[in-house]
């Protein structure tokens, strides 16, 4: 079975930047998280919407 969410520090391997920064882009605004607790989750589906929404189109 495929993962539907990822933590920040998978977000942070991801995407290839540090902790902190990934700490950064999921506590702006537009950015898709589930918060459960104090834990923070990113639904992968959505993730992947916002990269595509979110990337210079040249």
């Amino acid at each position: 079975m495929e993962k539907t969410t990822m933590s920040v520090r998978e977000l942070s391997a991801q995407m290839g930047i540090s902790l902190p920064k990934a700490y950064e882009l999921v506590k702006s605004p537009g950015f898709p998280t589930i918060r459960i607790g104090t834990r923070i989750l990113i639904p992968v589906d959505a993730y992947k919407e916002w990269l595509l929404k979110n990337s210079a189109h040249r």
